[in-house]
C-alpha cells in the first residue's frame, strides 16, 4: 500500500485545519500555500458548494487546469471495478464466495480454489504484489519493467497475477495491484467482451460519463492534464516516468472529470447502479477498514464521528481522491496532477471546513 507507484494511505484524524472566513477561501488559500495543481469539487446538499481549478494542465505550453481538464484516476478505478463485479453479483452471476476458478478455469496460479472474489475485492488473497517499487530512486535507477513495457491483461494475468500465495487466504491485508487484475479478467470473462467495453456499456455510457474511459500509450485522449512528480524533495517538478499507462488496467487505468467522478458517487452511493445488499456489502470494512474497493472508516469532524468512505489513487504526479461522508450528504472530489499536495490531509480539512459550515444533511 506505501509503494511509490500506488500509495493509498488512510487519513483516521487529520490535524485541525488552518480556521477561514469560509470554505471557499481556505480551499483557494491551501491551494495557493502548497502549489497545488488541480481540480477540487465539492457537493454539499445536492448542490454543488465549490468548484475551481489551480496550476497546469501542461507546464511546457502553459495550460491551465480548468472545468473541462480530464485527469488520470489512478486507483479510483478499483471502484469502478468493484461495481461492475458487484453488479454481476445482482444478476446471480457471480458469488463473492467462490473462488477465481469458478470464473477463470484456466487460471494458472496457486490462488485458483483457495481464494475467492471477496478476498480480492478486500485485498485479503493473499497473492504476492508485482510492483516491487519502493520509492521514486529505486524506479529511475531500475527501470520499472511492468509498466514499461506493453502488456495485454491475458499477459498481466499469467506473468504478474498467477504467482504463488505469501499468506494465508483472508488473514491478512495486503494492498495488491494484481487482486483487480484477476478481478478485471472476471469481468471480461461474464461479459464476454473487453474490460473498456464492459466499463463504458454497463457504467459510464449508462451514468453519461462523457469525460471518463481507460488509458492507453497509443491514444490521445482530448484536454487529458499531463502528469508530474519531484524526484526528490527539494528538486523541480519532471514529467512521470515513460509507462503504458494500459498496463495499469483494473487497478489503475482511468482517467476522469471532477464532475463525472461526482456523477459516478451519487449514482453508486445512491443506490442507483448496485442493489441494496451489494451496496452494504461494499461498505462493510473489513482489515484494515477496506471494503470492497475502498475504505470505510469513521473521521473526526465538526465535533463528532462521520462515518467516511475514501477512494484516494496515486500514480507518480497523479494523486487523486473521492471522500464521501456517509452520513451527510458530502462528498469532496480531489484530482491533482502533480505530487506537490498531501491529497489525504487536503481533502480531509476540506470535508472539516465544509461541514463547519453547513448542517450535515442525511445522505447516501
Amino acid at each position: 500500500m506505501k509503494t511509490f507507484m500506488l500509495a493509498a494511505v488512510l487519513c483516521l484524524a487529520a490535524a485541525p485545519p488552518a480556521r477561514a472566513a469560509s470554505p471557499d477561501a481556505f480551499i483557494e488559500a491551501y491551494a495557493r500555500d502548497h502549489a497545488f495543481s488541480g481540480s477540487v469539487l465539492v457537493q454539499a446538499g445536492g448542490k454543488i458548494r465549490y468548484a475551481g481549478s489551480f496550476g497546469l494542465a501542461d507546464i511546457a505550453f502553459e495550460i491551465p487546469n480548468d472545468a473541462r481538464t480530464r485527469y488520470p484516476i489512478a486507483s479510483i478505478t478499483k471502484l469502478f471495478t468493484s461495481a461492475l463485479i458487484l453488479q454481476l453479483r445482482d444478476e446471480g452471476r457471480l458469488d463473492l464466495d467462490r473462488s477465481v476458478r469458478t470464473y477463470l478455469p484456466d487460471y494458472p496460479g496457486e490462488a485458483a480454489d483457495k481464494v475467492t472474489v471477496r478476498q480480492l475485492l478486500n485485498h485479503t488473497s493473499g497473492l504476492p504484489s508485482y510492483d516491487g517499487i519502493t520509492d521514486a530512486a529505486s524506479a529511475m535507477r531500475e527501470g520499472m519493467p511492468v509498466y514499461q513495457l506493453p502488456h495485454d491483461s491475458d499477459s498481466l494475468l499469467a506473468r504478474y497475477a498467477g504467482g504463488k500465495l505469501v499468506s494465508a487466504p483472508g488473514t491478512k491485508f495486503e494492498y495488491n495491484n494484481a487482486d483487480y487484475i484477476v478481478l478485471g479478467k472476471i469481468v471480461e470473462r461474464l461479459r464476454g467482451e473487453t474490460f473498456d467495453q464492459a466499463l463504458r456499456q454497463y457504467l459510464l455510457h449508462p451514468l453519461r460519463l462523457q469525460d471518463s474511459g481507460m488509458l492507453r500509450q497509443d491514444t490521445i485522449v482530448p484536454r487529458l492534464a499531463g502528469t508530474y512528480f519531484h524526484r526528490s524533495d527539494k528538486g523541480p517538478l519532471t514529467p512521470d516516468l515513460p509507462s503504458y499507462p494500459e498496463n495499469w488496467y483494473a487497478s489503475g487505468a482511468m482517467y476522469a472529470t471532477p464532475r463525472d467522478l461526482l456523477a459516478f458517487a451519487n449514482a453508486l452511493f445512491g443506490g442507483k447502479i448496485l442493489g441494496k445488499d451489494s451496496l452494504a456489502q461494499l461498505l462493510a470494512p473489513g482489515l484494515d477498514d477496506y471494503g470492497l474497493g475502498l475504505w470505510v472508516y469513521e473521521a473526526w469532524s465538526d465535533g463528532r464521528a462521520h462515518r467516511v468512505a475514501k477512494r484516494p489513487g496515486r500514480i507518480m504526479g497523479a494523486n487523486t481522491q473521492l471522500y464521501r461522508f456517509l452520513d451527510c450528504d458530502l462528498t469532496v472530489i480531489v484530482l491533482a496532477n502533480t505530487d506537490a499536495v498531501d491529497t489525504d490531509d487536503f481533502v480531509a480539512r476540506v470535508g472539516s471546513e465544509v461541514l463547519r459550515t453547513t448542517v450535515c444533511a442525511k445522505g447516501g
